[in-house]
């Protein structure tokens, strides 16, 4: 699924960067009416009652790889890849997921609260594992970058500063940013010095791992600013940096130690909860109009 910042109902900008994803995906109403009047024998009113009342699943809606009759269309004139309609019998779902926590409470329940009261919104509420949003994060990182340039290192870097130090102004922080480096001067946190910001040992390594995370294979190991690591040779650099025994982690298994690493980048093991605001304007606005062929 694809970013999406159309609905003007759902501005996310004051929220901190890294406790928001945003998700749009299509619908084809000519499958969907297709089953509910051909496969199920309704008539056309009885579909359009049912089809109005669908609440689409958190899958359906953020999932890596859209099923039918959900589809990812990134053309100007996509038709739908399962019956090949035009698009005109497309339908859009706009989705913002929340992270829940101090820094956003507030400001998602004065969201939620201006929303429009009828069934245009769908708000949905998903208790979920810390590392699950930590691997998902990732991955929507992953897809979001460039890793044959150079310059997705510095763009994970800030990632991670985001979700570290969320009330931190990062985009005037990065503006004009050429390097990142370690510094042995600092003993937390981070400085910036002309066109190179200078992080202190800690966040550096952190900044490598997530590296390693987003860039990782089997065959030739992970990208980082360190050069390309294989897991041994990654943990090898955090153990003799201290990164290790800083953080109590005392496994020697390089398995281990990469979970031990994981579970504490991702906050514990502790739940979270995330709040999904769904827009369904555009699909029922174009449900109704799809009725209005089938009726005719």
């Amino acid at each position: 699924m694809s970013s999406s910042k159309k609905s003007r109902d759902l501005d996310v900008r004051d929220f901190p960067p890294g406790t928001v994803a945003e998700y749009t995906t299509s619908v084809c109403l000519a499958c969907i009416f297709d089953i509910f009047t051909v496969q199920f024998g309704l008539a056309p009113r009885t579909a359009y009652s049912e089809i109005k009342r669908y609440s689409p699943t958190v899958e359906e809606l953020t999932g890596p790889k859209a099923t039918r009759p959900f589809f990812d269309s990134e053309g100007k004139n996509p038709h739908c890849p399962y019956c090949n309609a035009a698009r005109r019998w497309h339908a859009c779902f706009n989705t913002v997921r929340i992270e829940g926590g101090k820094a956003t409470d507030a400001r998602r329940r004065q969201l939620i609260r201006l929303l429009p009261k009828n069934d245009q919104f769908l708000v949905i509420e998903v208790k979920t594992k810390r590392g699950k949003i930590f691997f998902d994060w990732l991955e929507t990182l992953g897809h979001s970058l460039d890793l044959e340039a150079d310059a997705w290192l510095i763009e994970v870097t800030r990632a991670l500063l985001e979700r570290l130090e969320p009330k931190t102004e990062w985009s005037e922080v990065f503006e004009g940013l050429l390097a990142i480096r370690p510094s042995n001067r600092l003993d937390k946190g981070w400085q910036r010095d002309g066109s190179r910001l200078f992080l202190a040992s800690p966040i550096y390594n952190a900044a490598l791992i997530v590296q390693y995370l987003v860039s990782r294979s089997h065959t030739h190991g992970g990208r980082t600013f360190a050069g390309r690591l294989t897991l041994s040779e990654l943990i090898r650099r955090l153990r003799y940096a201290g990164y290790l025994d800083a953080r109590g982690i005392k496994e020697r298994d390089q398995f281990e130690i990469l979970e031990k690493l994981v579970e504490q980048l991702a906050g514990g093991t502790g739940s979270v909860k995330l709040y999904y605001i769904v827009d369904r304007r555009d699909f029922l606005d174009k449900v109704k109009s799809v009725y209005a062929r089938y009726a005719a």
